[in-house]
Parts: C-alpha cells; sequence; structure tokens
C-alpha cells in the first residue's frame, strides 16, 4: 500500500511549531553525529523566517506536514559565490518516519522543475562536508560538487553542490 502524499505549497495557517518539530526529528541523526545544522535546533520565529524567504513546499500526510523544502532565488549578496548566481534550496527534511519512501525526491524534483521555469541553468544546495552519506544521495542525483563555504553559523564546512538543469520543455528545440 502506498502513501497518499499531498505536495503543496506553504500556507499562512500551518502550524509553525509543528514543522520545527518536524525539522528537529528529521535532522535529528545529522545532530547525533554531530553537525549542528539550523534545523536541527531553530526555534519557530527562524522557521518561519526561513519559509518566509523563499517559497516552500510541504509534503501533507493525513493533514500533517511530513517534509518540506524550500527554493530560494539567486542571491546577489551571498558569500557563497554559486548562490549568487543560481537559485538553491534549504530546510529540506522528511520526518524519519516517512524518510525512504521518494517523499524527498519528489519535493527536489519539484524544485528543479521550478529551477527549470525559471529558467535556470542550475540549482544548488549545501551541506555539511562531512554528511558523506548526503553528498553521495545527491551525487546520485546529478548534484556535483562547486566550491566550499564557511557559514559562521553552523559547526561545519559545507559544500556546495550544483546540478545542471536541462531547459524546460517549451524552450528545448
Amino acid at each position: 500500500m502506498s502513501l497518499e502524499i499531498v505536495y503543496r505549497a506553504f500556507r499562512d495557517d500551518d502550524n509553525v511549531s509543528e514543522i520545527t518539530a518536524m525539522l528537529h526529528l528529521a535532522y535529528g541523526s545529522l545532530l547525533r553525529m554531530g553537525f549542528r545544522y539550523t534545523a536541527t535546533g531553530q526555534d519557530d520565529a527562524t522557521t518561519l523566517r526561513r519559509l518566509r524567504k523563499g517559497s516552500p513546499l510541504m509534503a501533507e500526510h493525513e493533514g500533517k506536514v511530513v517534509g518540506t523544502i524550500t527554493y530560494y532565488p539567486a542571491n546577489p549578496d551571498s558569500i557563497c559565490a554559486c548562490y549568487r548566481s543560481s537559485p538553491s534550496f534549504g530546510q529540506f527534511g522528511v520526518h524519519p518516519q516517512f524518510q525512504r519512501q521518494g517523499i524527498g525526491r519528489a519535493l527536489l524534483a519539484q524544485m528543479e522543475a521550478r529551477a527549470c521555469a525559471d529558467s535556470a541553468a542550475t540549482l544548488a544546495l549545501d551541506t555539511a562536508e562531512g554528511a558523506a552519506h548526503l553528498c553521495r544521495w545527491y551525487g546520485s542525483l546529478g548534484y556535483e560538487f562547486v566550491e566550499y563555504v564557511t557559514w559562521g553559523t553552523v559547526n561545519y564546512r559545507s559544500v556546495i553542490l550544483a546540478k545542471k538543469l536541462a531547459p524546460a520543455p517549451a524552450e528545448r528545440r
């Protein structure tokens, strides 16, 4: 039996406390590995600020948010050279009970489609350099190393990975 997952935009009536709690759980294994990602301990105000900074997408099961990802447009003021010219995604997590069921891939596919619709040549992300399992997973999906960044807000050096995107179907010849 497959899960019924609804993918939708973030709504003002979404329970931010539940999203924050879900993110803490989703990032829990990374925290146990010693990586203090922002999402491992952020408060509700930080969750909401990060959601509103971009275009968030929710994965919902039986009325509960079980996954989220946020699309961020290119940021010309970023300390990360790649982020100055490429959209990126972040605050990406799936509740542990729902991991390894394709929800993360579906959320990510929608971010890639969004970037293509925005005529972006690449889509980028950052993760902990030492989170080898995540680097391998993103690599298996076509993301490649671009650069290192030290944000100063986390306890690790980040790797920036980016994927070259195919043009949107209307642009293909």
